[in-house]
């Protein structure tokens, strides 16, 4: 199983920030750690335990710092609201970290919120009635991010020929330089929404990341979800290859069709280190300030309950 680390905190001054992150990133870089995310939001959110106001740094500009610090390993958004970016510039920055990394790009994406959000007023702790960032209905996040992927798969196939979606018209998607990785970097597709996020796993991506938080109702042991998602991939897709025809280069091409790939976001343990600080599964190093004390909440532990549901990948936050 493949190990990630997902930096969502950042409880530094703001002159500290960057070689707080640098000393993160190089550690699990020379470590050996498979992958390296950072979380797509411009407010901190409640999830973290922190309020809206703690620092909560731009992902791309974020990612690309990294990149230009790191050699081996991989870097994404855990992940990016398809509301939040317009789908032809989404793609050219994922390529361009793609680029400039040498191939090391993760695109993760997802619908948003799980659920209709109300606006709040002055003082609200959402980020995109804060911000003024148009926020749809779930429903109609969902009708984008599909045309999202379309979109994304046709500018990597170097396909120029107008998009025409219901929310996106796109009269030349040019995209040059295109990816270094071929057909197109890995797509991660945020949640495990059997009806809607595990077809669209199946049709378009090569993962989805579930999540398996201490204190929360995604905590279980074996986690269900773990276990119902491989199962719906693999139930999917010959469903879809029946009725999706004209989307089999995306069904053929995404390892997601063909694997039915999933990946777990996880809470580790805290023994040893302050709560905000990022954590990770090593017993001693460069990653932590000391030992991890081997107890219920090591995410170690349940490796072997995440490896026998079908999932490849363990990303500690």
């Amino acid at each position: 199983m493949k190990l990630g680390i997902s930096i969502s905190t950042f409880p530094w001054p703001a002159e500290e920030i960057g070689p707080e992150v640098s000393r993160i990133a190089t550690a699990a870089d020379e470590a050996g750690v498979d992958s390296l995310w950072v979380m797509d939001h411009f407010f901190q959110i409640r999830l973290t335990g922190l309020p809206p106001e703690s620092p909560m740094p731009e992902a791309y500009a974020t990612l690309a710092f990294l990149g230009g610090l790191t050699r081996r390993i991989k870097l994404g958004t855990l992940v990016t609201s398809v509301a939040y970016r317009h789908p032809g510039v989404l793609v050219k920055a994922v390529t361009t970290l793609d680029v400039m990394t040498g191939g090391r790009a993760i695109f993760g994406v997802g619908a948003g919120a799980p659920w209709n959000i109300a606006p709040a007023g002055p003082g609200t702790a959402f980020e995109a009635e804060g911000l003024g960032i148009p926020f749809p209905s779930l429903a109609e996040r969902f009708e984008r991010l599909e045309e999202l992927l379309q979109i994304a798969h046709q500018m990597w196939r170097g396909d120029e020929s107008p998009y025409q979606g219901r929310h996106y018209q796109l009269v030349r998607p040019l995209n040059s330089p295109n990816s270094v990785q071929r057909p197109h970097p890995p797509i991660l597709i945020g949640g495990s929404g059997e009806r809607k996020t595990l077809r669209m796993v199946a049709q378009y991506a090569d993962a989805c990341n579930l999540f398996d938080i201490q204190g929360s109702r995604f905590r279980g042991r074996p986690h269900p979800q773990a276990r119902r998602a491989p199962r719906a991939l693999r139930a999917g897709r010959p469903r879809l290859r029946r009725n999706r025809k004209d989307r089999r280069h995306q069904l053929r091409s995404g390892r997601g069709s063909q694997g039915g790939r999933c990946g777990i976001a996880g809470s580790p343990a805290r023994a040893g280190r302050s709560r905000h600080q990022p954590r990770t599964g090593r017993a001693r190093g460069p990653l932590g300030r000391g030992p991890l004390r081997r107890g219920r909440r090591d995410p170690s532990r349940r490796t072997r309950h995440r490896t026998g549901a079908g999932l490849t990948g363990t990303i500690v936050r």
